[in-house]
Formats: structure tokens, C-alpha cells, sequence
């Protein structure tokens, strides 16, 4: 393995096509493994999780056939030397071991060889390079593979914790911007509405909305699949659980007017992973209220648009995946709660 000096903090120098982008919108980026530079971490992975917009397209591109997953997941790794979905355009973060920690960053990083660690940046900036896959978990968007991945100077990432298994703490941390930012936008008395409340990042959420709007406030769980709902009433985090389906946006603007006697929502929270479900979350919201997109199926085009076409003023916020502190505010869920917890453990271990 050649070490080389002088690489750009943010990954541009494996930037390889269009010139002068950085890593995450370029369309393909060096993932050559055998040239280091001396501000890169170089990690042998385990697994990836992959965002849930990209696997949800990916498995109905292949029909469900694994065999199918397993060759455009290859095809999108070889050709973009990354996995970022070129039609999500979103792409996960992945676990393992790391294998070389480059001279330049070693003291701030903190990380040797041999530390276990989850990437915090998404797989569709990550030079990755994929030798095998193992084994394709579709049913909860994971693929054990062998491969190594580059980590930039500036790429965020979390020594996997002792009591947490790492394919659980892979699974939060996935999503761990969505209920970080909900502590931080729920206040106490709102009523807050989350759309996908049964899914992986919404339950997260419901736990930490109903946290912060407190007895005073009330936490609505919409959710079309029975099985989400069954997980909502089960856990008993939402005041209110709703059968809805997302992509109708005038049977979810009825539902919640009723329910909230035209008031409408404080905040609404999208966390689903298919797309057209801009024009329920904003038609949920009040005026002047807030709509949280942390959804990578949604297009902001739509909402943007979409708000505008209905005379809605409310402010929307783009689902940033880094929230400060989100990886020890999603952890300390799984250590709080241990309904929570347990119903992680069934699906991810």
C-alpha cells in the first residue's frame, strides 16, 4: 500500500468525474484502495446498511430477486466507485474494522487499527470497494459483504459501544439525524405528527417526540403498513395511531383536521421511503408551522412548489443526516428504552 500527501480534507483529490465537485454529487470517484493518502482512514468492511429510499428502489428494480440486488449493487459500486443510488441518489453507511489511520489526522481522529467503527457520512460520497457479497438481508436493508471503504478527513464517524451489537447500532445510527433533530424542533405542548411512525427512523422519533412535548402535547403515528401500526400501538409512544396512506394527501389533510379540530399539526416529521408524500406533510401542518423532510425519497422541487400551490406558509427543513450529537442521542434510545430496544433486537439481530 502507497501513502500519499497533500489530499483535500473533503475528498476532492478522489473526485474523478465532473472535475471540481466534491465527492457526494460526482458521478464517479477513485475507489482504488492500493494508494492511501495520509489524511484518509482506511476501514475493512463488514457490512452496509443501505438508506432505505435506495434499497426499497433497488428491490423493485430487481422484483425481489437477490440474485438480481447482488448484481446492481455491484454494477452501481463499479461504475461510481461509491454506493450512491443513481436514481435515490441517496446511498447508507456501513461498519468495520479499521485497518490504516493516516499520519496526518491519526492524533485528532482518535482511531487506530483494529478499532470498530460506523461510518456517520453517507456511502454515496465513500470510495468503496466491494471484493464479495455475503449475504443480502433485504427484508432490513443490510448486506454483509468483504470490501474496504476510504473515510475523508472530515468524515464523521462512532467507535461502535460495547452494549450495543454492532448490526444494531449499525441500524440506528443509520437514520440517527432523524430523531436527534426532533429533540431538537419538538417543544413542549406541540402536537407533532410523524408519517412512516412505524418504520425504522419513525419510532425513533415517536420515542423522542413524545419526550419532548410532554404530557401537554400530543404525538400522532401515521402508518400504512400493519405492521408499523401493530409496532406504534404496541410501544404506546403516539397518542393517536393512523391507518393512512401518505401519497393521499387529501385523506391525510381530512384525517388530522378532524382529529385536531382544524388546528392542524405544530410539526410534522416524514420519514417514509417512497415518494409523493410532499403535499400530505405540508396540507398536516398550520400555518407558520415546520415540516421536517428527512425522507431521501422526497422532492423538494415538489414541496416547494407544491406549498406554494396551496397558500401554505410553513417553514421546511431539509433532513440532515448530522445533527450534533446524534449518534450518543440514538444510542442512549436503545439504553432508555427497552421495549424499543427489544423490538430492535427481533428485526436486526
Amino acid at each position: 500500500m502507497k501513502t500519499i500527501a497533500g489530499g483535500n480534507p473533503f475528498g476532492a483529490h478522489r473526485v474523478i468525474e465532473p472535475k471540481g465537485v466534491l465527492p457526494q454529487p460526482a458521478t464517479k470517484i477513485s475507489n482504488d484502495m492500493n494508494a492511501i493518502y495520509d489524511n484518509e482512514i482506511l476501514v475493512d468492511v463488514e457490512v452496509l446498511n443501505i438508506d432505505s429510499a435506495s434499497f426499497t428502489q433497488i428491490k423493485q428494480e430487481a422484483g425481489g430477486d437477490k440474485q438480481k440486488i447482488r448484481e446492481i449493487i455491484l454494477g452501481i459500486v463499479g461504475s461510481r466507485g461509491k454506493m450512491h443510488n443513481p436514481v435515490t441518489g441517496s446511498g447508507g453507511m456501513f461498519i468495520g474494522t479499521v485497518k490504516y489511520v493516516g499520519e496526518k489526522i491519526a492524533a485528532k481522529v482518535g482511531l487506530k487499527a483494529g478499532d470498530r467503527i460506523a461510518s456517520l457520512v453517507s456511502l454515496s460520497l465513500t470510495p468503496l470497494r466491494i471484493d464479495e457479497i455475503l449475504e443480502i438481508k433485504s427484508e432490513i436493508d443490510q448486506v454483509s459483504i468483504k470490501g474496504q471503504a476510504i473515510l475523508f478527513e472530515t468524515g464523521l464517524f462512532a467507535k461502535l459501544p460495547q452494549d450495543i451489537p454492532g448490526p444494531l447500532a449499525l441500524a440506528v445510527l443509520d437514520v440517527a439525524g432523524a430523531p436527534a433533530q426532533t429533540a431538537r424542533l419538538v417543544a413542549p405542548g406541540e402536537t407533532v405528527v410523524i408519517i412512516g411512525a412505524g418504520g425504522k427512523s419513525g419510532l425513533l422519533c415517536a420515542y423522542e417526540a413524545r419526550k419532548r412535548a410532554g404530557v401537554t402535547g400530543k404525538v400522532i403515528g401515521i402508518e400504512y403498513s400493519d405492521k408499523g401500526i401493530a409496532h406504534l400501538k404496541e410501544l404506546g409512544f403516539c397518542d393517536e395511531v393512523l391507518k393512512l396512506d401518505a401519497t393521499n394527501a387529501l385523506q391525510c389533510y381530512d384525517a388530522i383536521e378532524k382529529l385536531t379540530n382544524g388546528i392542524m399539526a405544530d410539526l410534522v416529521i416524514n420519514c417514509v421511503n417512497i415518494q409523493n408524500t410532499e403535499m400530505a406533510s405540508i396540507l398536516m401542518c398550520r400555518d407558520r408551522g415546520r415540516v421536517y423532510f428527512f425522507s431521501m425519497a422526497t422532492s423538494f422541487t415538489k414541496a416547494a412548489l407544491g406549498a406554494e400551490g396551496v397558500g401554505r406558509d410553513v417553514d421546511m427543513l431539509v433532513g440532515n443526516g448530522y445533527t450534533r450529537g446524534h449518534a450518543e442521542i440514538t444510542l442512549n434510545i436503545m439504553r432508555e428504552s427497552p421495549v424499543l430496544r427489544a423490538l430492535y433486537e427481533k428485526v436486526y439481530l
